[in-house]
């Protein structure tokens, strides 16, 4: 379950003020779920047993094989994650103090539906392999496209010169460019 959830695309997620990053993978197997408020990052992966259990805790009207109850849930997460909620299912989260607990309101077959994900802290390595690691890569990525852009400027501003030296003029005015100044590019984009 995790290794597929390194394929799922983080979403901004609000509960009230607080903004926070999550993703989710669910599967008839079970799920598991990351979520980060940029200060902390905390994790809950269930089996089908826990899934199981908490649903009989939860749900005692409803009597749904463990499977269909995975799939109504990963429906709902996946419709929150996309910032499109069911307009029947709430969400609201706790700081507790083995970590954080995610309270879910929602309806099954016209039958209320409850949920709640007891998220614990994430360790370190599934910290740097889900965050960490590519954002990394993302920054770099986009070194080496700012490099490459930069490049392309520089080699236009020379072909425009080449150009005005042999006598060409622009047509139109208001479409001329100041060379295009690679230092104080640099400045501004580390500045901002």
């Amino acid at each position: 379950l995790e290794s597929s959830l390194l394929t799922q695309p983080w979403a901004s997620v609000c509960f009230g003020k607080s903004t926070f990053l999550a993703k989710a993978f669910f599967r008839d197997t079970g799920y598991v779920l990351l979520i980060s408020d940029l200060s902390s990052v905390w994790y809950e992966s269930a089996d089908v047993e826990v899934v199981g259990q908490r649903s009989k805790e939860l749900n005692k009207r409803l009597t749904v094989h463990v499977s269909s109850f995975l799939h109504h849930l990963g429906k709902l997460m996946c419709c929150w994650l996309a910032g499109q909620p069911d307009t029947t299912t709430s969400f609201s989260c706790h700081h507790i103090a083995s970590g954080l607990s995610l309270h879910m309101k929602s309806e099954l077959s016209g039958l209320p539906f409850y949920w709640d994900f007891h998220c614990c802290p994430a360790p370190v390595e599934m910290v740097s392999r889900h965050l960490v690691r590519p954002l990394i890569r993302m920054s770099l990525a986009l070194q080496y496209q700012v490099q490459g852009l930069t490049s392309l400027l520089l080699q236009k501003d020379a072909e425009i010169e080449d150009y005005r030296e042999s006598g060409a003029t622009l047509s139109r005015d208001r479409l001329r460019t100041e060379p295009f100044q690679e230092d104080t590019f640099q400045q501004n984009f580390m500045a901002q």
